[in-house]
C-alpha cells in the first residue's frame, strides 16, 4: 500500500510515483491529470496521495485509506 506522490518530472511534465518505486507509474502533461491518476490508484490501494508543488515541497495530502476517526493522540 504505497503512497502515491505527484511531482515534477525531469522533462517538465508531471509524474505519479509510488513510494519506494524506482520508476514513475505514469507521466502527465498537467498536474491536475497527474493528481486524478494518483487519486484513482490511491482509492484502489487505500493509500495516500502526496502532492508536491513546483518547488518539490509537499503542498497537500489526501488520504483514501482506513483512517481511524477520531484520530488517536
Amino acid at each position: 500500500m504505497a503512497n502515491q506522490h505527484v511531482s515534477r518530472h525531469e522533462d517538465g511534465s508531471w509524474k505519479v510515483k509510488g513510494a519506494g518505486n524506482s520508476r514513475a507509474t505514469s507521466k502527465h502533461n498537467t498536474q491536475r491529470e497527474a493528481i486524478d491518476a494518483a487519486r484513482s490508484i490511491a482509492k484502489n490501494q487505500r493509500s495516500e496521495v502526496v502532492i508536491h508543488g513546483r518547488d518539490g515541497k509537499i503542498r497537500a495530502k489526501d488520504s483514501y485509506g482506513n483512517d481511524p476517526y477520531p484520530p488517536r493522540g
